[in-house]
């Protein structure tokens, strides 16, 4: 997703307030049953696992209504029995009837968004792994309803029920943070991921067109004027991930050449009449963003599924292999340079950052939103590699340091586990200068690449918790990073070098730091020159010619004079 609310952004004479990006997940202090349920892995979750999803729908435009069934596919880690399923789906969307096979399930009970099916005492083995093929297990739910209405797409999330600049329908969901469980059944955790991948079946009117992600499968003339598509994703998604598109679209397409020398399928859906302007504005950007973001952070992580472009009427989301892009063929953010340096209106911000995504948050899923700088800070450094990969080193600091002036400090970027609630906004312009800041660190861009890369090859389409995103980092970079990531990740605090000088004397340590904080600073002085602060004041004679107000600024930090 891109940039969260409430962030302030400092043009020449012009202050823009921009209530732009994430969608508001859980703004509650206090939490209720129903979020824990929503964001834990509880017991009516953490002794399956899901394997495939195969959702078929069909959307109602004039009534806003859905009728759908899911069938899961699932695995158990242990053999069991006596088991109660929790599975999400949110009110006003109701379950009409499940089945096991042929078997129909009619133990099961409503909680708020949540429904408990009680499998009695059917047996459920688990894995072997001798064996050639999953033992798998399998439910099929029927569903209907008036899912929520987005009221502020994507902030405010839900189905999007609108029309293109021609009246006709144009339809479609965002979902992140609310969750998939806003329009169909499924296990709503980012923590386990379909390990096969899911299809998707929309059926409209044979005048509109249905986009899913990764590959059309089929395509199949209905009743009553209709058509059905299908389309598949091979490789593991998320649930918000899973969307449909429908609209009057029309498709063109082109092929990269990847690193690796695979060839990446890729397709463009927009609506008919903004074909000419989006072939100009995709033609540019898209290859550039990929040969970019290889070189970076290795190859795209889902070239069995393709890479594709989908115009919508919000303006982005990161939908795994099916992008949506609402950017209106701009350059920067609806036209905007969210930096303020200038750099940011050399390419389009949906196309780069929502791309971006692909490596962090649908290649690397954080198992709880608690963690979602993964996703946002990482993606959002994404933009600086991009500035820098085309545009020079001096050209990526001055966007990293122009995004740094919307940073709000007013929560930890990490936020409480296990109730579905993120942390500050400040997970996007923060987290992104915490990277670039471990970045000087390391100073060793080669080895600083080989740790982006050798994330999403050590994590590769798996979930991971924050702290193990944080171990690697400081395993492959040699160095101990723990009290860096403290401070960035788990406070609001800025570390504060405060010093004394006396002619070329400087007696200096850190303030405002959590304890045993140790972060090494560049000066810019003499090639080479460091200090090494820690919490007791140490001292050092500068070099000639080296003064300490002349830090690398690209350290996220502040300096106190002392008296």
């Amino acid at each position: 997703m891109y940039r969260h609310s409430r962030i302030l952004i400092v043009l020449p004479f012009v202050l823009i307030s921009l209530f732009s990006g994430a969608q508001p997940l859980n703004k509650k202090e206090t939490f209720t049953r129903q979020d824990t349920l929503r964001g834990s892995n509880g017991p009516g979750r953490d002794w399956w696992n899901v394997i495939e999803y195969d959702i078929q729908i069909t959307p109602d435009y004039s009534s806003k209504k859905i009728t759908g069934s899911i069938q899961i596919l699932f695995t158990v880690p242990e053999d069991c029995t006596d088991k109660i399923m929790q599975l999400d789906l949110q009110e006003p969307m109701r379950i009409d009837s499940m089945k096991q096979g042929n078997e129909p399930l009619t133990e099961y009970r409503r909680e708020g968004n949540v429904y408990f099916i009680d499998f009695g005492k059917r047996k459920f083995q688990k894995h072997q792994p001798a064996e050639q093929n999953y033992t798998f297990f399998s439910i099929s739910v029927y569903f209907s309803g008036k899912p929520r209405e987005a009221v502020n797409p994507p902030w405010e999330g839900g189905w999007i029920w609108t029309k293109d600049n021609r009246g006709r329908p144009w339809m479609t969901v965002a979902c992140q943070g609310l969750g998939a469980s806003v329009w169909y059944p499924c296990k709503d955790y980012q923590g386990d991921e379909p390990d096969k991948g899911a299809s998707l079946t929309v059926t409209v009117p044979d005048n509109l067109t249905a986009i899913g992600n990764g590959r059309c499968i089929n395509k199949k003339a209905g009743k009553n004027g209709t058509t059905s598509w299908t389309w598949q994703v091979k490789n593991p998604i998320n649930s918000y991930n899973i969307v449909p598109y429908i609209g009057k679209y029309v498709h063109f397409a082109d092929r990269y050449t990847g690193e690796t020398g695979e060839e990446l399928s890729l397709d463009y859906w927009v609506l008919d009449v903004d074909s000419a302007r989006a072939a100009k504005q995709f033609g540019r950007d898209v290859k550039r963003m990929l040969k970019a973001f290889e070189y970076w952070f290795g190859p795209y992580p889902f070239y069995e599924d393709g890479f594709k472009l989908v115009q919508s009427s919000h303006l982005g989301m990161e939908h795994q292999s099916a992008v949506a892009y609402g950017n209106h063929f701009m350059d920067g953010y609806l036209g905007m340079d969210l930096s303020g340096s200038g750099w940011g209106k050399k390419w389009d911000y949906i196309i780069i950052h929502e791309s971006g995504h692909e490596w962090f948050a649908n290649n690397i899923t954080s198992n709880d939103i608690a963690d979602m700088w993964v996703h946002e800070g990482f993606t959002m450094y994404s933009e600086v590699l991009f500035t820098e990969f085309y545009y020079g080193k001096a050209a990526g600091d001055a966007y990293l340091q122009g995004i740094r002036n919307n940073i709000a400090n007013d929560r930890p970027l990490i936020g409480p586990y296990g109730v579905n609630k993120e942390g500050s906004g400040d997970m996007y312009n923060k987290g992104a200068s915490l990277l670039h800041t471990i970045r000087q660190v390391i100073h060793d861009d080669s080895l600083f690449r080989k740790i982006m890369r050798g994330l999403n090859q050590e994590f590769r389409h798996k979930t991971v918790d924050s702290k193990e995103i944080e171990a690697y980092m400081s395993r492959v970079s040699g160095k101990d990073l723990s009290k860096i990531f403290d401070q960035y990740l788990r406070t609001t605090q800025i570390p504060e070098l405060e010093y004394r000088l006396n002619g070329q004397e400087l007696n200096y340590r850190w303030t405002n730091v959590v304890k045993g904080f140790n972060m090494p600073l560049q000066l810019m002085g003499k090639p080479g020159s460091w200090l090494y602060p820690e919490t007791g004041w140490k001292k050092i004679t500068l070099p000639p010619g080296t003064g300490i107000e002349q830090y690398n600024p690209n350290f996220y930090i502040t300096l106190k004079k002392g008296q």
